[in-house]
């Protein structure tokens, strides 16, 4: 598919931008166009892109929009692939796909797990690959390298146990700087 059809798609739905980058186009959208979006994407006799094949999240630190959900989309008919982006802050959810796209499942729930971005609607929203009782989320980047929690064997009690970290503000709030020797 062309660059010239996907110019067109500004009569069918709505976006906030259109990039083209190394021969891949790239929509952004609003959180609340989404579903509906991706609805005219698989159903459209001109697009067909019936296949999710990645949602992934980013995180975009210190931005007013931090983080961005990407969704790859794939039409066999037409061999062409689609990627598009919604941006969202801390706050505002994301409209989940599953009864769009059933493999869409796993993902959001990924992307909560590891981000936290929430996914209303979804059917089964809870972690999938960190610990029922994990703190926080671990693919932000202002997560801690060392996590929250220290596990280690306690010679006197003869067990595991979990304490909390006590690290100095100094090496939790890292910057650039701070690399380069300029403190």
């Amino acid at each position: 598919m062309k660059l010239k059809n996907i110019v067109n798609f500004t009569n069918i739905f709505p976006f906030l931008s259109h990039i083209q980058c190394r021969g891949e186009n790239i929509i952004i959208l609003s959180p609340k166009t989404l579903v509906f979006t991706l609805n005219v994407l698989k159903q459209h006799i001109n697009y067909q892109y019936k296949l999710l094949s990645c949602i992934s999240g980013v995180d975009f630190l210190n931005l007013k929009y931090r983080f961005g959900v990407v969704y790859d989309l794939l039409s066999l008919s037409y061999n062409t692939r689609l990627r598009l982006k919604v941006l969202v802050n801390e706050t505002t959810p994301v409209s989940s796909i599953v009864s769009l796209y059933r493999n869409a499942d796993w993902w959001e729930r990924e992307v909560w797990d590891l981000y936290g971005i929430y996914f209303n609607n979804h059917p089964d929203l809870r972690r999938i690959l960190t610990d029922y009782g994990f703190e926080g989320y671990p693919m932000r980047k202002d997560f801690p390298l060392s996590g929250y929690i220290e596990a280690r064997y306690d010679q006197n009690k003869k067990r595991v146990v979990f304490e909390p970290i006590q690290l100095s503000q100094e090496l939790r709030a890292f910057t650039f700087e701070m690399s380069l020797g300029y403190h």
